[in-house]
């Protein structure tokens, strides 16, 4: 669900379906789901070089960033979470991470945001990461550390407000602040990411939804429930931008303010010719 307050309402709400990953799982997935592969293409698929590009070039870091040393790249998400992490303080040595995420469907792939839940060896959840891409393919990570944890009586979930500094809709400026509520994904689903600008919310955004086991019977049956997942998310974001532009909402260019767009991967061409010093 979507429910923008400022400077028009506009709400819509819609129905997908999540996987909920274990990645020291992941590899074992396709030799009991006849539908899902790992690194190829079929109904549905995970390709890891879709998740994560650390060895990749960060674009415009900032200051915070720059002073971490660069990390290799991996053919494995999860090493590439244990390193990310390791940057940060947190060492998830013999720890697990759970990926909640959309595959690709039928090839295509396009996450508006992932989530990982990373566990310590004893099975503490310690931090988790918001992987946020928008329609233009850049990928910004927000990283949700072990104080940002708090207890709750159905798990425990990571509460952090951030400056966006990002380009997600052109209807929301850069300078905005992402409200992270990750609640860790138990027999339920509860995360909330809302936008602030200043002290006013602005949008809310929820995914909520009910556990379910992952077999190939239930994969041949979204199939059908949800025909073309991915496809229809990006016309939904395309509709819906559409809608707003006929209510005569503010209009960002995602080029007006390149300066401030820091932090991310995979930089559009609008914005990678600003590579100025931070």
């Amino acid at each position: 669900m979507h429910h923008r307050f400022a400077p028009k309402a506009h709400r819509f709400a819609y129905r997908i379906f999540l996987f909920a990953i274990d990645l020291d799982e992941l590899a074992s997935l396709p030799g009991r789901l006849a539908l899902f592969s790992v690194g190829k293409a079929n109904v549905y698929s995970l390709r890891e070089q879709d998740y994560l590009p650390t060895g990749e070039t960060l674009h415009r870091p900032s200051p915070a960033e720059a002073a971490r040393p660069a990390q290799a790249g991996s053919p494995s998400l999860k090493a590439r979470v244990i390193r990310y992490l390791a940057g940060r303080g947190v060492d998830l040595t013999g720890g697990r991470v759970v990926l909640v995420t959309l595959p690709r469907v039928l090839g295509y792939g396009f996450n508006p945001v992932s989530f990982y839940f990373c566990y310590d060896r004893d099975d503490v959840p310690v931090a988790a990461l918001a992987e946020v891409t928008n329609t233009f393919r850049e990928m910004k990570p927000y990283f949700l550390g072990p104080e940002t944890r708090r207890a709750q009586a159905a798990g425990a979930a990571f509460f952090q407000r951030t400056p966006k500094d990002f380009y997600v809709s052109p209807f929301s400026d850069v300078d905005v602040a992402f409200d992270f509520a990750l609640r860790e994904p138990g027999e339920r689903l509860s995360i909330q990411i809302d936008d602030y600008c200043g002290t006013d919310r602005t949008l809310t955004s929820l995914l909520t939804g009910t556990r379910r086991a992952l077999s190939g019977p239930r994969l041949a049956w979204w199939t059908v429930k949800y025909p073309l997942l991915t496809l229809r998310i990006i016309f939904l974001i395309h509709w819906h931008a559409l809608r707003l532009k006929l209510k005569h909402l503010p209009w960002f260019s995602k080029a007006a303010r390149p300066q401030d767009q820091r932090d991310l991967y995979r930089p559009h061409g609008s914005i990678a010719h600003s590579l100025e010093t931070p």
